[in-house]
């Protein structure tokens, strides 16, 4: 399999299920590619606006959030010879469930860093998600665009 000329998207998805590192991984494999970086975005149990310890993060998107995801991957990798697998999950998370899960195969490490952190930058800028941050003591409390 050889890479594109101006970049691939293979993976650009919302999940209601647990995301997989290896299915990412597996979506850029190309025997061209010199470098893959990866990003997994972890719920933690601890936020600074926060009263007590986080239990949960409630995800939610606009019905055409996939789509913009698609565009924010596409536009990321336009350009460059880079692959890219990117997934959001949707729905109630536990801490230490994954979040976001992006993987950046390319030629060279430079683009494999540059495309995934626009993909990741974009995300908690532009894609239409919501989520509710719980609180051990059942406080919640409403967070931005992209988390």
């Amino acid at each position: 399999m050889s890479i594109p000329h101006d970049g691939a998207v293979r993976i650009a998805r919302l999940s209601e299920t647990p995301l997989g590192l290896d299915a990412h991984l597996d979506a850029v494999e190309d025997s061209s590619s010199g470098a893959v970086t990866t990003f997994v975005g972890r719920v933690r149990d601890i936020d600074p606006d926060a009263s007590g310890a986080v239990v949960a993060l409630e995800y939610s998107a606009h019905p055409d959030a996939e789509q913009t995801l698609r565009r924010i991957a596409e536009s990321a990798a336009a350009g460059t010879d880079a692959i890219v697998a990117v997934s959001h999950r949707v729905g109630r998370l536990g801490v230490g469930e994954a979040a976001v899960v992006i993987a950046v195969a390319s030629g060279h490490r430079a683009e494999a860093f540059e495309v995934c952190r626009a993909v990741i930058e974009t995300i908690k800028t532009d894609l239409p998600v919501w989520k509710r941050q719980v609180e051990a003591d059942g406080t919640t409390e409403w967070k931005g665009l992209g988390g």
